[in-house]
């Protein structure tokens, strides 16, 4: 599959049971922030399961284009040898980041200290994104961007010669920003601190302290405060990327709507901040179980088995837990259409400004299919039909969106009628091995 080109119909439909193991994809959030902290350490780093979707792979693009020498040794293993903290050379070209948001705010981040002028782009989608939040706390170093109107790619960004370390409270809880900030305390003098009111995904903070920056994270009235002292030398690390819990998100949920469904996803990282869905669906009553739990480079682990669970009930996730699943709501949604009962989802507003509004994007294509959904700003409600209760039977838009595409192909899995995708090409981006490892389960589900 492609993120760009022409469009991918696709369709999915109720067959038998999914059985089986579902070896899913590296993590990508951790795949992004290994090649990006191996390519601002001195020396070789070597990258075991790295995630070879369009995302990782321009981000692999960009660490090149900024001097680091990156190679792919096949079979997911890649390295990067660095070139230091303050080390990037001003690329040739435009840095084109494809349909990735963490890819291009961490990379403004990693470039915004060092003294040199890079011009970032992007797809159609990613282009539509205001990049401002990012950059507005990037200024505080004395770095300078110029984008489209709305703070939009594409946009230039040139680094802070005399950077200075900055004080930030992150606004509205978000890693990329938090991460963009870190990273670009690495090249100022003297001590960075981000305080952050919610916890987010705190692979940035672990990746760190593992590559040898003096970083400390305490609890404090203000929040989690984040100190990071400046200027350090990283140390190339031996990095096993754990496999991705947003991807497994979608072979989990399958099996849980998917009648007589035991299917085995191994190797699922649970770092507690992107474990949020996981937690909510057994609150939900599904039978959902974590196998020989374990530690693999500083992440909890463990083999997730989910079976068939004909009797979901709708629930109030937690808002405060919305940071550690936000890439996981839309799933989330589909699995409600077949609870009994509302599940009800706030404080979720980022996910106006993801992707995809992907609020909207899901309630529209709920509704489409016969499930009724209340929604506001950052909020959203599904009614649940129940099981062999939901209609389907119709065409929706991906709107360029790998999760909407990928969510509404899982949701075609137990609809009464198959349900249909406008394009899946983006799924490329997460997840490219995405229809073969779903069919090999046993899910009629293919290009249209």
């Amino acid at each position: 599959m492609s993120g760009h080109g022409d469009p991918i119909p696709m369709i999915s439909e109720r067959g038998g049971p999914l059985s089986g193991e579902a070896h899913v994809p590296g993590d990508k959030s951790i795949s992004h922030r290994s090649l990006i902290l191996g390519a601002m350490a001195v020396g070789e780093t070597v990258i075991e399961g790295l995630l070879e979707g369009q995302d990782v792979l321009d981000t692999a693009k960009a660490m090149q284009a900024f001097g680091a020498e990156v190679t792919d040794h096949g079979g997911g293993r890649w390295s990067v040898h660095g070139v230091g903290v303050g080390g990037f050379s001003e690329p040739a070209g435009v840095i084109d980041c494809g349909n990735s948001g963490t890819g291009v705010r961490l990379i403004m981040g990693a470039m915004a200290t060092t003294a040199i002028t890079a011009t970032f782009t992007g797809d159609a989608s990613l282009c539509s994104r205001p990049m401002g939040r990012v950059t507005d706390p990037l200024a505080l170093f004395g770095t300078q961007a110029e984008g489209r109107e709305g703070g939009r790619l594409p946009m230039t960004v040139t680094g802070a010669r005399e950077p200075m370390p900055v004080r930030y409270t992150v606004p509205v809880p978000s890693a990329q920003v938090k991460s963009a900030v870190l990273l670009a305390g690495l090249n100022a003098p003297g001590r960075t601190v981000v305080i952050e009111r919610e916890a987010t995904r705190d692979h940035t903070e672990r990746m760190l302290q593992g590559f040898g920056a003096e970083l400390t994270v305490e609890q404090t009235d203000e929040g989690r405060v984040i100190t990071l002292t400046g200027q350090p030398e990283l140390k190339p690390q031996h990095i096993v990327v754990p496999r991705d819990p947003s991807s497994a998100a979608f072979p989990v949920c399958a099996a849980l709507i998917s009648e007589g469904s035991d299917v085995l996803v191994p190797n699922i990282g649970l770092n507690p901040t992107r474990a949020g869905l996981f937690e909510t669906l057994r609150e939900m009553d599904a039978d959902l179980t974590y196998e020989n739990p374990r530690e693999e480079g500083g992440e909890p682990v463990a083999d997730l088995r989910a079976r068939f669970s004909p009797n979901l009930k709708g629930i109030e996730v937690p808002p405060e837990r919305a940071a550690s699943m936000i890439d996981e709501y839309p799933v989330l949604s589909v699995v409600a259409a077949f609870a009994e009962g509302r599940t009800v989802m706030r404080g979720v507003k980022e996910l106006r400004v993801k992707e995809s509004d992907r609020i909207d994007a899901m309630a529209q294509g709920l509704r489409a299919a016969g499930v009724a959904v209340e929604e506001g700003e950052g909020w959203w409600i599904v009614e649940g039909r129940g099981f062999g209760r939901v209609p389907g039977g119709v065409t929706v838009e991906s709107r360029l969106d790998h999760r909407i595409a990928m969510s509404f192909l899982v949701m075609g899995l137990a609809t009464n009628a198959p349900m249909r995708v406008d394009d899946g090409g983006p799924i490329a981006t997460s997840f490219p091995v995405f229809e073969p490892l779903m069919t090999g389960l046993g899910a009629k589900l293919g290009r249209a």
